[in-house]
């Protein structure tokens, strides 16, 4: 059983509102919901900023490709330390927007990880390329360097390292082979904005990068959105014009495009944000060691593994991933959703093994570390307004699961310097948006 010490409320509060947790099961400690996501956070701090913006933008009525769209462009730039920054309507299109640069042609391969979201392949098959899957590293989830080298083919025509999770994948080992085997890179960077790699921002380590600013991403907007980065001038120019179906100048056409441009609403309320990123990025660095101090806590070694930082660069933490021992995952979930602990599963089934997919001949074993990553992995909250009394409920219905018993003393919430009101703690009155971006989560 876990048997922590009491915690001892404020003086001038009542027991009932303190942040410590008492987390014992049973003992009444835990809090009665911790959301995977709460964006309404974010937003009721940023309010009247938002509204100001959209204001402005519906004074303008230049609601597509307007000047806050030219102005966030150039923020991304400068913040990334990029030459280029072109904005477009979606993550998604974003990867097709880059191979269609590229010149990717019906026929043509393409590595990519097969654990990763549908994005990633689907942009190949849209041009009629194929996607061939290449399996991961089993302690970061990341694109296998080895297994990439494996896959070269005198058909292969680009690679798609995936930033997954807010970690930068190997780029020291994965250049050297797109170098040697003549292809360019195209770099996933869909949950990795502000992730680095030996100083330098992912999105301008290969050729050109990719990123969406869907609501769960560490820096959302208000619906779907996105944008590339690249360092080369031919490849920028290319992109500006095919997001807006090859057309330059007006109603006329070099080439076939498609219609991928960033409305104005959206760049206004990510222009109120931007600003916030690295404070945002630098919070959930904070929950991640956070949480890997909670687990520490527990005797919970063969039953849960978490995961480990990236020495080579900056971990931006979109997701924090626990890997689940035992076939334990799902009846672990199941637990944690009972309790009204917010979980999700990054991704159930790889991309090798979708229906969809079935006529290219992948079969189950094919890629080993893939397969198993999708049976046992579980993502935690790890959004920058997470408050240290719902990481101890999180670590503490885990541990309350595998009856793991605590084996170091907790570490005590600081004290309360004002009394809170009595319809209880402010995270637990800030939950109505809990939990949820629609019914996507990327």
């Amino acid at each position: 059983m876990i048997r922590p010490a009491a915690a001892t409320p404020p003086a001038n509060a009542t027991a009932k509102h303190s942040n410590a947790v008492d987390d014992r099961p049973g003992a009444g400690g835990f809090l009665p919901a911790v959301g995977l996501l709460a964006l309404d956070r974010q937003y009721a701090a940023l309010r009247e900023e938002i509204r100001a913006a959209l204001d402005r933008v519906c004074d303008t009525g230049r609601f597509v490709l307007g000047p806050d769209v030219t102005d966030l462009e150039n923020e991304l730039a400068r913040a990334l330390g990029v030459p280029h920054a072109i904005s477009c309507a979606s993550g998604s299109d974003a990867l097709l927007l880059a191979l269609m640069s590229l010149d990717i042609q019906p026929g043509d391969e393409v590595i990519l990880p097969s654990y990763t979201f549908f994005a990633t392949a689907s942009a190949v098959t849209r041009l009629g390329a194929i996607p061939i899957f290449a399996d991961i590293d089993p302690a970061t989830y990341l694109v296998d360097p080895a297994d990439v080298q494996r896959k070269i083919s005198r058909r292969t025509r680009a690679l798609i390292p995936v930033h997954l999770f807010g970690r930068t994948a190997d780029m020291d080992a994965l250049l050297p082979i797109a170098r040697d085997a003549g292809i360019p890179v195209v770099e996933d960077a869909a949950q990795a904005i502000l992730s680095t790699w030996h100083g330098r921002c992912s999105g301008g380590l290969g050729d050109v990068g990719c990123f969406s600013f869907y609501p769960t991403k560490n820096l959302g907007g208000a619906g779907d959105g996105g944008f590339l980065t690249t360092t080369r001038d031919d490849v920028a120019q290319r992109l500006r014009l095919l997001r807006v179906h090859g057309m330059e100048p007006r109603y006329y056409h070099q080439v076939v495009g498609i219609n991928s441009r960033l409305d104005s609403i959206q760049a206004a309320i990510l222009r109120v944000k931007l600003p916030h990123l690295d404070a945002w990025t630098t919070a959930r660095q904070s929950n991640a060691a956070r949480y890997m101090e909670l687990f520490a806590q527990y005797d919970l070694e063969g039953r849960i593994a978490v995961p480990a930082d990236e020495p080579r660069g900056r971990h931006v933490w979109n997701q924090f991933v626990i890997r689940v021992a035992d076939g334990q995952r799902d009846a672990l979930r199941a637990h944690l959703t009972a309790c009204k602990v917010g979980t999700e599963i990054y991704y159930p089934v790889p991309l090798h093994m979708q229906q969809c997919f079935a006529h290219l001949g992948w079969a189950q074993g094919d890629l080993p570390h893939t397969e198993r990553a999708a049976d046992e992995t579980l993502a935690l909250p790890i959004f920058p307004e997470l408050e240290p009394a719902e990481q101890r409920t999180v670590v503490g219905r885990i541990a309350e699961f595998f009856r793991a018993p605590r084996t170091q003393p907790p570490v005590q919430a600081p004290a309360e310097t004002s009394a809170l009101p009595e319809q209880g703690p402010h995270f637990l009155r800030r939950m109505k948006a809990v939990g949820r971006a629609d019914d996507v989560r990327c």
